[in-house]
């Protein structure tokens, strides 16, 4: 089924034939997890909210399972065991997600949908991590309602989305002045948290504000290119046309190295 512009876009590229993008992204964007990783003690959150030493995940619009990857890094412990459940309505994401996953993790069900299409229940923990961007705004309550009537009495969930002022917000609103005007904004974690309100979520948040960058242009352009999910636009138009070209000219230092200002919203909330 073909979705709102924003939301397409991003599932086209969460292809094989987007690897190259994909790899060039991460080059930078695994700082994104790393922050995640250090941020709170996961381990206790999973150890508390294990059932017989088990913790049934949902791990919402896993991407590529960077999240999971940065906690085995950071020293996630072998216990409790977590049984992953996949959702990505792309099913490249998925397969890309399962491979990822290693003791503790263990994958268990496979979704592929859109999160406001899912309709499962009894979780013990459910996390959307950078997930959320291309949710259109029309449907962003129905999926984060999707999302916390997911989760058991008692259970945990934790939403990571870039705020309103950080780099992936910023520049997507630069980008589709210069290049998409009509294109569907990026969900920001303001309205993300606000949607988790209404979906009678009593939500905690934490600010992280961090910094990427690199000096190497094939990189900055394979990074820029995925957060538009355009790779027919080259950094050479992007920074020739006139507000994305401003607003890049802005992440340059006096060497021309390109640093990024990031500030996430780690929201998390228990389940009554």
């Amino acid at each position: 089924m073909s979705r709102p512009d924003t939301a397409q876009r991003s599932l086209d590229h969460w292809s094989e034939a987007g690897r190259s993008e994909m790899e060039a992204f991460y080059a930078l964007a695994t700082e994104d997890y790393r922050q995640l990783a250090a941020a709170r003690p996961w381990s206790s959150d999973l150890a508390r909210h294990a059932v017989d030493g088990r913790v049934r995940l949902l791990d919402v619009a896993c991407g590529s399972g960077k999240f999971p990857t940065a906690l085995l890094a950071a020293g996630l412990p072998a216990r409790p065991v977590v049984d992953v459940d996949l959702l990505d309505p792309s099913a490249f994401s998925i397969a890309e997600a399962r491979g990822a996953l290693v003791p503790p993790f263990a994958a268990a069900g496979e979704h592929e949908v859109f999160l406001q299409d899912f309709t499962g229940t009894g979780y013990d923990v459910a996390w959307a991590t950078h997930a959320l961007y291309a949710l259109p705004p029309a449907e962003l309550g129905a999926g984060v309602a999707k999302m916390v009537a997911a989760l058991r009495p008692g259970g945990f969930g934790a939403v990571a989305q870039a705020s309103s002022r950080s780099h992936y917000l910023t520049f997507y609103d630069a980008y589709c002045t210069s290049f998409a005007p009509d294109a569907t904004p990026y969900t920001d974690a303001e309205d993300v948290a606000a949607a988790l309100r209404a979906a009678g979520a009593r939500v905690e948040i934490q600010v992280l504000p961090y910094r990427t960058g690199t000096s190497d242009r094939a990189v900055a352009e394979g990074f820029l290119q995925r957060c538009a999910f355009d790779d027919a636009v080259s950094l050479d138009q992007m920074e020739a046309s006139e507000v994305l070209g401003a607003y890049l000219a802005g992440c340059r230092g006096i060497d021309g190295a390109y640093e990024f200002q990031h500030e996430a919203h780690l929201i998390t909330w228990q389940q009554p």
